[in-house]
């Protein structure tokens, strides 16, 4: 069958499924019942029990791929189709062992996956099979006992590529999958889970986040269109004793990157036995707002590959977890069997507490590989600036020439200076913005010391804004949206951002233009924020209002109380959206003094330190040349706030004079180019 004619077949049999089957919100109501009651128990590894059946290459291509051009041994999830009735025993061996919740055979069930054996146009087809196999079990163990529900979990697995690692020793830029790729992959193995009848959605053993939001941003893509809604789990890997994934994020970091995706459930699973998991299932369940799943190997690999934890030592540990009070859902990957399932689930059941979610404080948390959060009683947050092509002769310059490793090195000198977030932006003409943004986070992603800091990705083009997001694997800031276009355009660029899991910068525009004066300012960014926080239903944390920082001291009239109007704002804006964060780029404050640097490090330094009493959070400075506010000479700081208040008609122009007759008094400082 060629890939066409299954496309269409997926869309009309997606179709007929969504008319017969509405959204299953009772799965939903069901789910919070039963565990308000107890710890419900996932299944263990498909992949263990089948290969104790000794499988061979007829066993896997059966009659219908008996002359197919590929080696078929190993296929795990080709079973569904070629022994389905072997597939129907281990699910039914697994429920028989107690399991509430059993997974479908598709872990490698993507067409990325399957063109390892040649099978990516059977992608939907193994996808139903699997589904269809794994509720008629599910229903048989009902009928059998109808006082317990049993549920069906789409299993989608990492996929063989990672979109965060590079795959070539040689240009740590490439990748051999890229964002787009993973969510057309993920969005054609979820269409044939739910036209196949699961009643969940797990994505799991992931180990690379970026590849576990491309899987979110399908399924919820999905679930905008029209498919069947139900409720949707998540799953990663922390691969070794770091307390990391493959790609380098933390337990923390990897949450707060995915805790956009509308998720019912969050988890560790693989990868470590249940003994190494414990510190990191113990911070999961204190961070996260939602039911907590595990289920660990059964321990590590031996020498051999095999797993030797016995039932016994995981019922023991993983009760422990429960006892603790850690865990919403329990189970087994690698190495379990219906023996380690039976035991888990008698264990848990005898010494599980109940564990009961809680929404934590609202905070603004941004991640690359660690999370940084914007706290009431924190330090301003500085977004580095000098990674943007518009504000840097530097950067362009490198940029343009495409040195790469030398445009890192900006990178890692505002953070170095203390940087909390740095802002990358593209935007020039002779560019290719899209590449050049794709390029060079790719390459930031190669290098821990700067991927470790979340990013801004800075355009005032939406199609770079989206190239950048897909590349981030933390939650970064989309800068800017703005009611500029309209509503429409407003609104379907939020929507976007959110699915990408990033925070937005919303900037004072509106269909008449850039509000300056005060009230404006703050008419248009309440009216966002109206828009963003109940018709988006983006979290109020999210959302970073930019007042627009104008320049002063121009010498028109009506540019002189831009730099009041900005603080008023903010302070009005602080007081109607307590939990948005305010910010702007603070160097354009000071455009009419280009070149001299002196004056220019002072202006900022006295507007932030006034701003920042208003109420604002964060700003694009320069990170490590900020002048500090208590140690400016009185007479440059009385004449730079004269300016900043437009306390004298001639404030501008005293400004002025003082500073050309300072200016050769100053030796300027190196690194502003």
């Amino acid at each position: 069958m060629s890939r066409r004619s299954t496309k269409c077949n997926i869309e009309k049999e997606s179709t007929i499924f969504r008319k017969s089957h509405p959204d299953t919100i009772e799965t939903h109501h069901q789910l919070d019942r039963l565990l308000a009651e107890r710890i419900l128990i996932i299944d263990g590894a498909m992949g263990s029990v089948l290969q104790g059946h000794a499988l061979d290459e007829a066993d896997f291509r059966g009659d219908e791929f008996r002359d197919h051009s590929v080696a078929l041994r190993g296929d795990l999830d080709l079973l569904s189709i070629t022994q389905p009735d072997l597939i129907a025993q281990v699910h039914r061996q697994y429920l028989d062992a107690g399991a509430d919740i059993i997974e479908t055979n598709t872990f490698n069930a993507t067409s990325i996956s399957q063109s390892d054996y040649g099978l990516q146009d059977r992608v939907y087809d193994i996808n139903v099979a699997a589904a269809k196999i794994a509720k008629r079990a599910s229903a048989d163990a009902m009928k059998a006992d109808p006082t317990r529900p049993r549920f069906v979990a789409g299993a989608m697995g990492p996929t063989t590529r990672s979109a965060s690692v590079a795959s070539d020793v040689s240009d740590p830029s490439f990748r051999s999958v890229t964002f787009d790729d993973l969510v057309e992959a993920y969005g054609e193995q979820a269409r044939g889970l739910l036209d196949g009848g699961v009643d969940l959605l797990l994505v799991e053993t992931q180990i690379d986040t970026l590849n576990l939001k491309a899987a979110l941003f399908a399924i919820n893509a999905l679930f905008d269109r029209g498919m069947r809604r139900v409720p949707l789990m998540a799953s990663f890997c922390i691969v070794d004793a770091s307390g990391r994934t493959l790609s380098g994020q933390t337990v923390e970091a990897c949450w707060t990157s995915i805790r956009h995706g509308d998720l019912y459930s969050v988890g560790i699973n693989c990868a470590l036995g249940a003994t190494e998991l414990r510190p990191y299932i113990e911070e999961l369940s204190a961070i996260a707002h939602i039911p907590v799943t595990c289920y660990p190997n059964a321990g590590l690999p031996n020498e051999m590959g095999g797993y030797d934890d016995t039932p016994e030592h995981m019922a023991e540990v993983l009760g422990d977890f429960a006892e603790e009070g850690w865990l919403n859902m329990v189970g087994g990957c690698c190495g379990t069997t219906p023996e380690h399932i039976a035991a888990i689930s008698e264990a848990v059941e005898l010494r599980g507490n109940l564990r009961v979610p809680h929404p934590g404080e609202p905070l603004s948390r941004f991640s690359g590989l660690e999370t940084f959060t914007v706290r009431p009683d924190g330090n301003f947050t500085m977004v580095g600036e000098r990674t943007n092509v518009t504000g840097s002769r530097k950067f362009a310059r490198l940029v343009r020439q495409e040195k790469y490793e030398e445009a890192l090195h900006v990178a890692r000198q505002q953070i170095e200076g203390g940087a909390n977030i740095i802002d990358v932006n593209m935007d020039e003409g002779l560019l290719d913005s899209e590449r050049a943004m794709t390029t060079f986070l790719n390459l930031v992603a190669s290098e821990p010391d700067i991927a470790a800091t979340p990013l801004m990705i800075d355009s005032s083009s939406w199609p770079v804004i989206e190239a950048g997001l897909k590349c981030a694997q933390g939650k970064g800031i989309a800068n800017s949206i703005s009611l500029k276009e309209g509503e429409e355009v407003f609104k379907s660029q939020a929507q976007l951002a959110r699915r990408y899991g990033a925070a937005v910068v919303v900037m004072a525009f509106d269909e008449e233009g850039q509000a300056t004066d005060t009230d404006h300012k703050v008419e248009i960014l309440s009216r966002s924020y109206r828009i963003l926080t109940e018709e988006i239903g983006m979290d109020p944390t999210d959302i970073i209002f930019d007042p627009n920082i104008l320049t002063v001291a121009t010498g028109i009239e009506e540019h002189d109380d831009y730099a009041v109007n900005f603080i008023e704002a903010v302070r009005r804006l602080k007081e109607r959206h307590p939990l948005a964060k305010v910010s702007g780029g603070v160097s354009n404050i000071s455009f009419s003094f280009r070149g001299n640097d002196h004056i220019r490090e002072v202006m900022h330094a006295a507007f932030l330190y006034h701003a920042i009493q208003a109420g604002l959070d964060m700003g694009i400075v320069n990170a490590g040349q900020l002048a500090i506010y208590e140690d400016i000479d009185p007479e440059t700081l009385a004449k730079v706030e004269d300016v900043l208040f437009n306390r004298h008609p001639d404030a501008t122009e005293r400004l002025l004079e003082f500073a050309e007759a300072s200016k050769g008094a100053v030796t300027e400082r190196t690194g502003k180019d």
